[in-house]
């Protein structure tokens, strides 16, 4: 049995603990005879043949508004014809059984994942949130196999993600415990950029992080990953095709041929002196033109930012700060003063001459969507004064950078408390109730007293920083969108946010609200009363996996065991008891199915601090499935991996 049949048969080994469909169809539907068929056909088609050494073709086919885009990507350690084979039945099964008609589709095989689309998918635009998963195996010592799985994961993640615009692969493996060997293998599309390709790996290990298993697979639409501990990849072939599509260095200039001594040499000089001396002179224009052009512009660029039809931001010469400042106050950016990294960049901290600390977000130079939450950033904050928002000193514009001045937060974020197990002692009761009041007070102001309403849309426990009184503070507008105050929602094709917090009708349908930000509320409400994560929660009495904390927390409350909810580091304090339990009854009003059922943020406020008020009973929550997570992702069309993903802000955070 040859190399590759030997591989086809562990992958369909892998692959058989796959729960969720390969496949998903997006978009509306297209009529047989549209120009959009026709363009979709050829453009299909053409795929196989065309298909790079790489295992790559990112293609179109006609013009707007009938084109048709197209991906192919590859496993780039099996052999070109095996890709061309799975593109031709990718493609067959995706148009004719699996999407027929439909505008937008995507399909993961064993070797090859097809999608195509109305709409562009460079640099992994598009269905970002359709992920499939499989894992296999038990580790027998899980914590030493884990560790030394993550440790393999990071190194091949950044050989990857630096592989360049023509190749995005790294394989390798580790020696594990019990004699064992890990071998993992990481790809992503080669049109992502460095940022994008980190991010999607990063989310990809979200889905199989502490799970304990000796073998997984993960497909996403831009990125790929698999471990296990029997070897299925071909590293020969990988640097086959790495020596086959990687530019050769430059050849060594020859040295110059020795001149002839006698009457040439002066003519030689004077004829280089004559050329050289009018070349000197145009560049030394060129360059005091450039230089005058450059700092207009400069000053151009840094007045557009805010400059909007519908926003006028005052005082935006105040907020400019000069890059060689901030860079100095960051020790030029310095790994020792990065405080986190976020899916459009990172953010450290640093001191500016007059002693003041302050924390520096430093979008991504590769990230669209980085550009546009720098802008919506600026745009909003700048206008919102609240002791629960984190406040935004100002920006910066230097040629391609972008960065944005915080005020900085000494306690760092709200999870890497709350879910700590020996932090989160040091948070009581009383801290935990000022902190819930804290952030409902500061949703209040956005949804009903800032200039505009706004609503957050990505509400999260490493979106609340703590002070050194431990006062919460909102932050990571990013994702924020701004209406009138007549108006109370929108809709999006693209669902941004952070699965687990995120409200059903903004999941499944891209409806948003200030009820959106209710559901998230009272989610975040949950976590910092229990101590644990929504995705990872387990039953504090015996520590075991139980199903989904909304589920968890219904099921207790209908039954009159509320208390099985309290984190026991609280339960043992001198904490008031009816508070807590008044807590969850408002949390399990906030993540009710309809968003009509759940209460405004105004009238959370009211009833976390009044004292006689009768409250309405809750109906059952969103996602409340006692099966568990599994089955609550399949009577919600969605996938497992879902649950707790965020496609857009994928953020670890420490003190900032």
């Amino acid at each position: 049995m040859n190399f590759q049949t030997c591989l086809m048969v562990i992958l369909i080994n892998l692959s058989a603990a796959v729960t969720a469909q390969n496949y998903g169809c997006f978009g509306g539907n297209y009529t047989s005879n549209s120009t959009y068929a026709t363009n979709l056909n050829s453009l299909i088609s053409s795929l196989p043949p065309n298909i790079n050494d790489n295992g790559f073709l990112n293609a179109t086919a006609g013009q707007t508004p009938d084109r048709a885009y197209a991906t192919a990507l590859c496993r780039t350690d099996f052999q070109k014809e095996s890709c061309r084979s799975c593109i031709r039945e990718a493609a067959d099964e995706l148009l004719r059984s699996l999407c027929p008609n439909r505008r937008q589709g995507i399909l993961f095989k064993l070797i090859c994942t097809l999608r195509y689309s109305d709409e562009s998918l460079s640099g992994g635009a598009g269905a970002e949130s359709y992920t499939i998963y499989s894992r296999s195996g038990q580790a027998r010592f899980p914590e030493q196999f884990n560790q030394k799985l993550r440790a393999l994961l990071r190194g091949l993640r950044e050989q990857a993600a630096a592989g360049g615009p023509l190749m995005k692969i790294a394989a390798g493996n580790e020696t594990a415990p019990d004699y064992q060997t890990v071998f993992a293998l990481v790809q992503c599309t080669p049109d992502l950029s460095e940022m994008g390709c980190t991010t999607c790996l990063i989310s990809s290990e979200q889905f199989i992080c502490c799970e304990n298993n000796t073998g997984a697979v993960v497909y996403r639409p831009g990125c790929y990953l698999q471990f296990g501990v029997a070897p299925f990849y071909n590293l020969s072939r990988i640097e086959e095709v790495r020596a086959m599509i990687l530019p050769l260095p430059p050849p060594v200039p020859a040295p110059p041929l020795p001149s002839s001594p006698g009457n040439g040499d002066s003519n030689t000089t004077r004829t280089v002196i004559i050329i050289l001396v009018p070349i000197v002179a145009s560049l030394l224009i060129a360059a005091c033109v450039g230089n005058y052009i450059r700092k207009r512009l400069k000053t151009k660029t840094e007045h557009i930012i805010l400059e909007n039809d519908e926003e006028d931001v005052s005082g935006e010469e105040s907020l400019i700060y000069n890059f060689k400042e901030l860079a100095a106050a960051t020790d030029n950016f310095s790994d020792s003063n990065k405080l986190g990294q976020g899916g459009f960049g990172a953010v450290y901290k640093g001191e500016l001459q007059s002693g003041q600390q302050i924390a520096v977000k430093r979008l991504s130079r590769n990230s669209g969507q980085g550009e546009l939450e720098f802008k919506n950033e600026v745009v909003l904050m700048a206008k919102l004064q609240h002791r629960n928002l984190v406040r935004l000193l100002g920006f910066s514009l230097q040629g391609t950078e972008r960065l944005l001045v915080y005020e900085f937060v000494h306690n760092g974020s709200l999870d890497c408390f709350i879910f700590d197990p020996v932090k989160r002692l040091l948070i009581d009761w009383e801290s935990r109730y000022k902190i819930i009041k804290g952030i409902a007070k500061g949703l209040v102001y956005l949804h009903e007293d800032s200039p505009q309403r706004i609503i957050h849309r990505d509400l999260k426990a490493s979106n609340i920083l703590l002070d050194t009184d431990n006062n919460p503070k909102i932050s990571d507008f990013g994702m924020a969108r701004l209406f009138e105050q007549d108006e109370t929602g929108g809709n999006t094709g693209r669902i941004v946010g952070t699965y687990g917090y995120m409200a059903p009708e903004y999941a499944q349908n891209g409806n948003f609200s200030i009820k959106s930000d209710v559901f998230s509320f009272g989610v975040l409400m949950l976590e910092i009363i229990s101590g644990q994560s929504n995705n990872s929660f387990k039953n504090v009495e015996n520590g075991e996996n139980v199903e989904y904390m909304l589920s968890f927390a219904w099921r207790n409350w209908c039954a009159g065991r509320g208390k099985k909810m309290i984190d026991p580091a609280l339960m043992s304090t001198s904490g008031s008891l009816r508070d807590m339990l008044k807590c969850i009854h408002i949390g399990l009003m906030c993540v009710q199915q309809n968003t009509s059922d759940r209460p405004t943020m105004a009238s959370v406020v009211v009833m976390l601090h009044s004292f006689s008020v009768t409250f309405p009973v809750p109906s059952q929550p969103a996602y409340f499935v006692p099966g568990g997570v599994e089955e609550m992702s399949r009577s919600l069309a969605i996938k497992p991996t879902e649950i707790s993903k965020n496609e857009a802000s994928i953020t670890e955070l420490y003190p900032r």
